[in-house]
């Protein structure tokens, strides 16, 4: 069996990637806390491509959430999966790209 290691970058790969994670929760029978509510031996069968079983059975995605304002990270962290995600998980900057530029001296 083969792990898979997400990565999600940006606004919009942040946005895409949240959704995705609740479609594959909703379909392995994951809630947003990350426990499993499935009715079913099939939803488990091959949960670990793309989750780790934390120690208190909670089933973490295995997934890095990457951006260069803490704001698409803020909106991630309070939507209905946000808990979902290791708090580790999360690399942002402080500074926009608008605030990023360099200006070189004319000689």
């Amino acid at each position: 069996m083969r792990e898979i290691v997400h990565i999600q970058a940006g606004q919009c790969g942040n946005q895409i990637g949240t959704k995705f994670w609740e479609v594959i929760s909703d379909e392995h029978g994951i809630d947003a806390a990350g426990n499993y509510v499935g009715d079913s031996a099939l939803q488990l069968e091959r949960i670990n491509v793309y989750y780790n079983e934390a120690s208190s059975h909670k089933y973490v995605p295995r997934a890095i959430l990457v951006d260069l304002e803490p704001g698409t990270m803020d909106s991630v962290r309070s939507g209905a999966f946000g808990q979902l995600f290791r708090p580790d998980n999360f690399i942002f900057g402080t500074v926009s790209t608008c605030q990023a530029v360099i200006f070189f001296p004319a000689s």
